[in-house]
Parts: C-alpha cells; structure tokens; sequence
C-alpha cells in the first residue's frame, strides 16, 4: 500500500493513500477529545464538533450543510475520547471543494451565538437518546466507574446540565487551548495525482497559523475496581464485565486483539456467542471490545439477557475467561484465530473511511505511517504463549470489574 506524506510549517502534516476509484474520501484528525476537558468543559469537545458546522466568516450553516451535499457528497465528525474527526466522501474531481470546506470550517468557525442555543437544544436531544438506550449508556457508566473523578471517566456527550452552562466565551476557550496544528493529520484516499493533492494541501492549511496546545492532557491516575447494580426501567438485564487493558503504544496491545476476537469479537463463532446465543439462546447480543487509549486502556465484555438468566449468563461468561487462563491455545486454535484477525483487518481497510481514520491515527500516535504488513505480521508473530500470559494479566478475576443494569 503506497502511503504519501507531506508536512507543513505550521504543523499539520498530510497522509495520501492513491486509490483506482471514482471516489475520494479525506478528513481532518484532531488529538482532541473528551478527555481534554477541565471540570467546567465537560461535553465540550462534542460540542464543538456540532458547531464547526454552524457558521465560518463565509458561511452560515446552511451553505456548510449543502456545499457538499449539493455535488452528492457527504460531510460528518465524530468525537471521541481522544480524537475528533471531520470527514468527506465526494467525487474525485470535488477534491478541491471538499478541502477548501474542511479548511474553512476547522480553522475559520465564528461559533454564533444565536446557534449555539439552537445547538444545545439537538445535543440535549441527543443525550436523551443515548439515556433511553442502556445497551450504549451502560459503556459509559462503566468507564466512569472505573475511572472515577477523571476525564477519561466523563461522558462524551457530557450530561444536560454541562450542555445548558455551555457558552461561547468557554467554546472559544476550549479551542483555542486544544485543536494544536502539530496535532492535526490531514488524511485522504482517492484517485487524484500526488502532486495535485500536495498543491491542494498547500493551498487550503499552509496560511494556518502554527498554534501549540496551552492545555496538558491530564494522565490517568488509576484504576478502581468496583462493582455495582443499578436499578433500571428495561426489559432485559444488561452487564458489563471488565478491567483495565494495555495502552495504546503496548506491543501487547496486538495479542489483546486477538483475545478479545476469540471471545466476543466480530465473528459469530466467538466463544461468547456460541456459549451465550448459540448453544442456549440466553442473550441476542454478547461482545467483547478492547479500547486503547494513550496512557492505558479498557478491556470489555457486555450482555442483555432477561433478568431471570443473569446470574446463569455471568456464571458461563466467568468459565469461559476460566478457560483461557488454565488452557492456552492448541496449534489449530491459534492459527484460525490468527486468520481471522487477519481478514478482518484486511477487510477493514479496505473501507477508505476507516483506512484514513487509521493513517491518521497512526501518524498521531506513533509518528510513522500506516504500515499494513507490520500489523500482519506482528499478529502472524503471536505464540499460544502471548495469548496465555495476556489472558492470565487481563482476565485474573482480582482485577474483574462489573457494573449491571436491572
């Protein structure tokens, strides 16, 4: 996979993937998230990924909406608890127009007033959504939880009274001390010539001014396992299983990969899956996930289940994480397991919205380019023995949280 780079003197830095297709995708990936925030910011990185939308010294809100969309295009962000993304996916020879609006909304934003008030009123809507969703709010709790009275713990979308206190002095404020230019990746995927893209990156962020963050992120400062039920208006039971995980830069991060596949990862045939949904129909939906952050990480297991099987779900996934700690994998186990975390990433991407996600990050994180074969092969290199060890220091049940709606 051919990756190009370019870097300006302001800092933000370029990654290019040429792609044979009718299509371009490109998006700005800002080191900026949740856990940027201070105790009186709380929802505002989300917050803000709203009102990029709403107003720059060319645009009112209404001509950022439709410039892409008038051509068949599409326009987005997403904000988590590191980064922001806005992206585009357009025809190739929009190229230019979907640069020139990333440009103009990222860096040239007005955040008018009479908007921000419109906009509370969609985010507060949006929380209320997420409330009367458990299966999603219950992530949330969890890692709130598990890392009390830390940002990282916060809410994404933060909670309605922190959306009501938002102001434009404290938007402002909040920008201006986060969204550094050496902390923004331009990424991008498409049929367009090297030399053309360059241009356009110089065009559109070469006049940026160099900006450095004013505001440390604040480390994680420990883990609390805890354990707690909450009582909830739902139909089914929902639980969360889990504990802290290997930070992002971990080379252990890979086999934790693997693990969390073998046991309720994408595939059906998950160890989960089989045990819970399978072979006694007592959840619809069993994962497991592992998310990385920067300075640690969290891994998970999650279930509905009707509140009668509960303790018989928690029961059979405990034996299932029994197992892989008093048994490492055989031969045949290990190499399906790796094939499959192989094809998946493979498949992964090739979606180009993810694999410019995943450049960007990369050259965020890492500071090197996106290098598929490396992850290939570093899956290719774990032994029955890593995945042994991990399960033994992610798994050990003095560790285990959990937090259970019912």
């Amino acid at each position: 996979m051919e990756i190009i780079r370019h870097e300006l003197k302001n800092g933000i830095r370029m990654v290019h993937s040429p792609l044979p297709t009718g299509i371009g995708y490109c998006g700005l990936l800002f080191n900026t998230g949740s856990r940027d925030e201070r105790d009186d910011e709380t929802g505002m990185a989300h917050f803000i990924e709203h009102v990029l939308f709403k107003g720059t010294g060319k645009r009112k809100a209404w001509h950022i909406l439709s410039r892409m969309e008038d051509v068949g295009g599409e326009l987005n962000a997403y904000t988590t608890k590191e980064e922001t993304f806005l992206y585009a996916s357009f025809l190739k020879e929009d190229y230019p127009r979907a640069m020139e609006l990333l440009a103009d909304i990222a860096f040239r934003s007005t955040f008018p007033e009479n908007e921000i008030e419109r906009e509370k009123e969609v985010v507060l809507e949006e929380i209320n959504s997420y409330l009367d969703s458990p299966g999603e709010l219950i992530y949330d709790e969890f890692e709130n939880m598990i890392f009390p009275g830390q940002p990282l713990g916060r809410f994404i979308l933060g909670k309605p009274e922190d959306v009501k206190n938002i102001t434009r002095d404290k938007i402002v404020r909040f920008y201006e001390d986060n969204y550094a230019t050496d902390e923004i990746v331009f990424c991008s995927a498409g049929n367009i010539p090297e030399k053309k893209i360059k241009n356009l990156f110089e065009t559109y962020f070469s006049d940026i001014p160099y900006k450095a963050r004013r505001h440390p992120r604040a480390p994680v400062t420990g883990y609390l396992r805890s354990e707690r039920k909450e009582k909830k208006d739902t139909c089914q039971s929902h639980c969360i299983i889990g504990t802290k995980g290997y930070k992002v830069t971990d080379k252990k991060r890979t086999g934790l990969y693997l693990l969390n596949n073998i046991l309720g990862g994408q595939g059906l045939n998950s160890r989960l899956n089989i045990t819970l949904r399978e072979k006694r129909g007592l959840a619809y939906l069993v994962e497991s996930s592992y998310n990385p952050y920067m300075d640690t990480g969290v891994f998970s297991i999650y279930f509905g289940t009707d509140r009668k099987d509960l303790d018989k779900s928690i029961h059979l996934t405990l034996n299932e994480l029994k197992k892989l700690r008093e048994k490492p994998l055989g031969p045949m186990q290990l190499q399906r397991a790796r094939k499959q975390l192989s094809g998946q990433l493979i498949r992964s991407v090739e979606n180009p919205e993810n694999l410019i996600a995943n450049m960007g990050r990369t050259l965020l994180v890492f500071q090197k380019t996106f290098d598929l074969q490396e992850m290939l092969k570093a899956i290719d290199d774990l032994t029955s023995e890593d995945i042994y060890t991990i399960a033994n220091e992610i798994l050990d049940p003095a560790t285990l949280s959990s937090l259970i709606f019912y």
